[in-house]
């Protein structure tokens, strides 16, 4: 397709809207809402779905671009260290998906997992790493509790959502049976 790069911004600055406005639905869950990790979903999309480039772009970008307009998450540490993390999430997850040769479930996952993995492990590096600066220890403990515990809900979310949604975009554009 010749308009390729042009349908995968269209899409990735879909994405970064939806990233804008997700959280303050989420929100409204009182209980858990930030737990559902509402960032991750469209930066995971993304990656998956426009590649790399454009899911490592939204997954910088989201973060910082929240807490310039909405102060949600504060700048310093919180959306730096996203910026982090949803970086490597759609990098991750878009270097890999495109590595498979049949874009089915086991590619979905394959993707996915280590996406999850891998940003996880970032986050909690520059979690350090600014915590650090400050003065302030980031331990295993809190990264554990922080990073997983407390996250489960999300964890959840997106290892039944994401496949979910990219199972209707591959029915989407599976070619036409005549």
């Amino acid at each position: 397709m010749k308009n390729r790069p042009l349908k995968n911004l269209v899409l990735a600055a879909m994405f970064l809207a939806v990233g804008m406005v997700l959280p303050f639905l989420t929100a409204q869950i009182e209980s858990f809402g930030e737990s559902l990790l509402p960032l991750h979903l469209p930066v995971l999309l993304c990656g998956l779905i426009c590649g790399w480039k454009y899911g490592a772009a939204v997954g910088l970008t989201l973060p910082l671009l929240r807490s310039l307009c909405f102060a949600r998450p504060r700048l310093y540490p919180d959306a730096l260290v996203m910026a982090v993390e949803l970086f490597a999430y759609g990098l991750i997850i878009g270097l890999l998906y495109a590595r498979f040769r049949k874009k089915n479930l086991w590619a979905v996952y394959g993707s996915l997992i280590p996406a999850m993995i891998g940003g996880r492990i970032l986050w909690g590096v520059a979690k350090t790493v600014f915590l650090g600066l400050q003065g302030t220890p980031f331990t295993l403990t809190a990264f554990w509790v922080s990073g997983f515990t407390k996250a489960l809900p999300g964890i959840v979310l997106q290892l039944i959502l994401i496949p979910s949604v990219m199972a209707i975009v591959q029915k989407i554009n599976a070619p036409k049976k005549q």
